[in-house]
C-alpha cells in the first residue's frame, strides 16, 4: 500500500507541477521546446473578433456589356457563405487569418474561365476603422458552370489592445466606377 503523504506536501507538489505548466513567456509567446527554439506566438480564440458578412455585400452579379439588371445577360453570380478565423497575439498586435467559403455560378451569358472578384476585408471597433483592404481574388470556373472556393486573408493586423467590440467584415466591394483616361 502507499504511505501517507501530508496535505501541505501534496499541495506544494501540486502547485510546483501547475507552475511548470503555466510558464509565461514574453510577448504572449509559447515555448516550443529546446533552448535553441524560437518562441511561437500564442493562438487566442477567446478574444478573436467575430467575422461578419456585411448585409448587401455577400453576393453580386456581373453582366454582359449593356445588360445591367437583365437576367439573360448575367455572366456570373458570386456569393459568400460560411466564415471562420484564427488569431495570433503578440505584444504589439493581433494578427487575424480570415477564411470565407464562397460559390461562383455562370449565368446565361457566362461560361468557363477565370473570374476576378473584389473582396473587402475591414475591421472596426464600433465606429473606428482599424483595418481595411480590397483584395482581387481570382477563381477558375470549370465547364460545369459552377465551383466553390475558399478565400483566405492571412495578415489582418489589429492593435493588441483592440476592444471586445471589434468585428471583421467581409464582403464584395465593387467600388466606384473606374474613371476613363482622356
Amino acid at each position: 500500500m502507499f504511505g501517507k503523504v501530508s496535505r501541505p506536501v501534496l499541495a506544494i507538489s501540486l502547485l510546483a507541477v501547475l507552475a511548470g505548466c503555466n510558464k509565461t513567456q514574453s510577448g504572449g509567446a509559447i515555448e516550443t521546446g529546446g533552448s535553441a527554439a524560437a518562441p511561437t506566438p500564442a493562438v487566442v480564440q477567446a478574444s478573436c473578433p467575430q467575422v461578419v458578412l456585411r448585409d448587401g455585400t455577400s453576393s453580386f452579379r456581373t453582366y454582359a456589356k449593356g445588360g445591367k439588371d437583365d437576367p439573360t445577360k448575367v455572366i456570373y453570380q458570386v456569393s459568400l457563405a460560411d466564415t471562420t478565423r484564427q488569431c495570433v497575439l503578440s505584444e504589439t498586435a493581433m494578427t487575424v487569418t480570415v477564411v470565407v467559403q464562397g460559390r461562383v455560378v455562370s449565368g446565361p451569358a457566362g461560361g468557363p474561365g477565370k473570374v476576378t472578384m473584389p473582396i473587402r476585408v475591414a475591421a472596426t471597433d464600433e465606429d473606428k476603422t482599424l483595418y481595411s483592404e480590397l483584395v482581387q481574388h481570382t477563381v477558375e470556373v470549370p465547364a460545369t458552370g459552377s465551383t466553390q472556393f475558399v478565400f483566405t486573408k492571412a495578415d489582418v493586423t489589429l492593435p493588441a489592445g483592440a476592444g471586445s467590440t471589434v468585428k471583421v467584415f467581409v464582403g464584395f466591394d465593387e467600388g466606384p466606377p473606374a474613371k476613363r483616361k482622356k
